[in-house]
């Protein structure tokens, strides 16, 4: 039952700020800034309060509920935190990457339009650019290899 209060906050929240973007929208509201980040940080709030219900509860007392015999507590615990760990790794590697791509990208197109000759230099920058994915992918592959031994 605790579990599924974590859940439930959580979605809560998504549905919230999605809801609420498209009341706002439907309405032709054409608010300030400072109404969009309140609510994006009242969905945070949400989240993370969500996310924290679910982590504090001990995975003996979900056991309990579902009748799955959990054979060490404290290793499930940490394979959760594990789980999280490659999420974070390949999640905010992928957006580092995605910020580079686009602002290199936006000037190598500038610079092909001037020079054509440099197009094999610009795609090195925007491959070197794109190697920040990668590397967050292979440390969440190392973090799993650990998990699973």
């Amino acid at each position: 039952m605790i579990r599924m209060l974590g859940l439930v906050l959580s979605v809560s929240a998504v549905i919230g700020t999605i809801g609420a973007g498209v009341a706002m929208r439907g309405m032709g509201f054409k608010g300030s800034k400072k109404l969009l980040f309140g609510i994006i940080a009242a969905s945070c709030c949400l989240v993370l309060s969500g996310a924290a219900v679910n982590l504090t509860s001990s995975p003996a007392v979900a056991a309990e509920e579902t009748g799955i015999a959990v054979v060490n507590p404290e290793q499930a615990s940490s394979n959760g935190l594990g789980f999280i760990g490659m999420a974070l790794a390949t999640g905010l590697a992928c957006i580092g990457a995605g910020i580079a791509v686009g602002s290199v990208g936006s000037a190598a197109i500038g610079l092909v339009g001037e020079q054509p000759g440099a197009i094999g230099t610009t795609l090195i920058y925007v491959g070197l650019a794109e190697g920040v994915a990668i590397y967050g992918i292979v440390i969440s592959m190392l973090i799993f290899s650990k998990l699973a031994s």
